[in-house]
């Protein structure tokens, strides 16, 4: 098997502990390869290392803003080059589709583009004061060392989020992917010295979150931590990162509505619930785990939405064919499991699905198969939960002011989805609606030039656009006296 190792101020490390741990997977269930096992020790080395490369006389920080803009562009054409790699590496550690991972892939480099291009278009602003004889101004600075942490359905493509502003920006980085999928950000730590990044901009450290994640947010010298994950974790994040007064960006779970009216085009519709639930098997943020039907068309477009689902091609996900591939990890897998017996508990009707998939296509991975639940009520679980996995709630509505009503009532507010042809509705509709991102005839679409993230439990911040790079800048107001003869110095001037 595969045995990686650390990356801390430009040098491959082993862990101090000389422990590994072996990474699956999913869809053989089988380890693959050995990931380093860091500790506290880890986290301080790698926080140092950041810390040194931000000093104002470190090459980073002399380093002039057009310059950096091109470090940061490089990285992206080599992630271009090395795309098919890396796609395969995301591939066979979290068990994506390499037809949408290699679509991220070939994405990610725009990122890198977009925020390079930023780099020196960091500007402050002369204010006219109105203190006579007073010259002010303000800087832009980065803020030092930021802690990425970053979750397991899309690891690279989530880093990028966050390493491209604040590279762009100035700042330097220590990055803890999640240990269930650390080998592509591994493998992309080997772009950094390429690209021209100078040691200890870019660190990575691997390992689980109790042993490293606590030591890392909460680290004296980490300035801000930016972090992609469960509502629960970014909880207990905020809470550390509270702690130290620290800034934060927390983009956190979903239970967004796909809202469907009687005038859609129900076949794009139907099209839009399925990659909103089943695409990247429901294991992303802004799943739309809950359709809103309007129910007038309900049947009809049930029995639509079932067609098309049970058609849906399982399987091994390196080949382009396949449609839905394993669940990531073996605790979310059961979790998924539990979420769908539960529903049962609760009365909902299971129309598809509901059980591990057993296609021999399969194999010997952590499948489940496509199901959809009717017969679904807003106060039940599996409607306000964040399941995270290919199980979807059809809830019917009986007008507009009903369908706003049940897609607000949730704890989160990270995405919602519409669908109709009146344009009085499709501009009307995401005014009414509490969340950070709204499609209308559309759904799951992202770009580095659109910012994205969460309103209430959804999350803090935003990433991408530029939005984004604010986020990791902080400004300073310099007054310079131009004149002379100090007034009295016990007044406020």
């Amino acid at each position: 098997m595969e045995k990686y190792k650390l990356l801390i101020n430009g040098q491959w490390l082993e862990p101090q502990s000389g422990e590994w741990f072996e990474t699956e997977n999913p869809f053989t269930g089988q380890p693959w390869a050995m990931i380093p096992r860091c500790g506290k020790a880890e986290v301080d080395a790698a926080v140092a290392a950041a810390k040194a490369a931000f000093h104002q006389k470190s090459p980073w920080r002399t380093m002039t803003a057009s310059a950096r803009g091109a470090i940061v562009r490089k990285l992206g054409d080599l992630i271009a080059a090395n795309a098919d790699h890396l796609a395969s590496i995301e591939t066979r550690d979290n068990g994506k589709l390499y037809a949408e991972m290699r679509g991220q892939l070939g994405y990610i480099p725009q990122w890198y583009y977009y925020f390079g291009g930023l780099a020196d278009k960091i500007e402050g602003r002369v204010i006219p004061i109105d203190k006579p004889g007073i010259f002010n101004y303000t800087r832009e600075e980065p803020l030092g060392v930021i802690a990425a942490i970053t979750p397991w359905n899309s690891p690279l493509m989530l880093a990028t989020w966050k390493l491209a502003p604040a590279l762009a920006a100035g700042n330097t980085i220590v990055w803890k992917p999640s240990e269930f999928s650390s080998a592509s950000a591994l493998e992309m730590g080997r772009l950094f010295e390429e690209a021209g990044f100078p040691p200890g901009v870019v660190n990575i450290v691997t390992g689980f979150g109790s042993d490293i994640g606590e030591p890392l947010v909460t680290h004296p010298d980490v300035a801000k931590v930016a972090f992609t994950g469960g509502d629960k974790t970014g909880e207990a994040v905020y809470g550390m990162a509270a702690r130290g007064i620290k800034k934060v960006t927390l983009e956190l779970g979903g239970k967004s509505a796909n809202i469907v009216f009687d005038d859609a085009s129900m076949d794009d519709a139907v099209k839009g619930v399925i990659s909103g639930i089943f695409a990247a098997t429901g294991q992303t943020c802004i799943a739309g785990s809950r359709a809103l039907i309007h129910k007038s068309i309900h049947d009809k477009f049930v029995e639509k939405l079932l067609a098309m689902a049970s058609q849906a091609r399982m399987g091994d996900p390196s080949q382009m064919t396949t449609q839905v591939g394993p669940i990531t990890t073996r605790p979310q897998y059961r979790k998924v499991l539990e979420y769908i017996e539960i529903a049962k508990q609760e009365g909902a009707v299971c129309r598809l699905g509901g059980t591990p998939a057993a296609r021999p296509e399969c194999g010997t991975g952590w499948f489940v198969e496509p199901t959809i639940f009717t017969g679904v009520k807003p106060t039940m679980r599996i409607a306000n939960e964040e399941v995270f996995g290919p199980v979807l709630s059809i809830i019917p509505f009986e007008d507009e002011d009903e369908a706003v009503e049940i897609a607000n009532n949730t704890i989160y507010g990270l995405a919602a989805g519409v669908w109709t042809q009146s344009i009085q509705r499709a501009l009307s509709m995401p005014a009414r609606l509490e969340a950070g991102t709204v499609w209308v005839n559309t759904y799951r679409a992202v770009s580095y030039m659109s910012p994205f993230g969460g309103f209430k439990r959804s999350g803090i911040g935003r990433e991408s656009g530029l939005h984004a790079i604010n986020e990791y800048l902080q400004t300073k107001s310099v007054w310079i006296d131009i004149v002379g003869n100090a007034p009295n110095p016990f007044v406020m001037r």
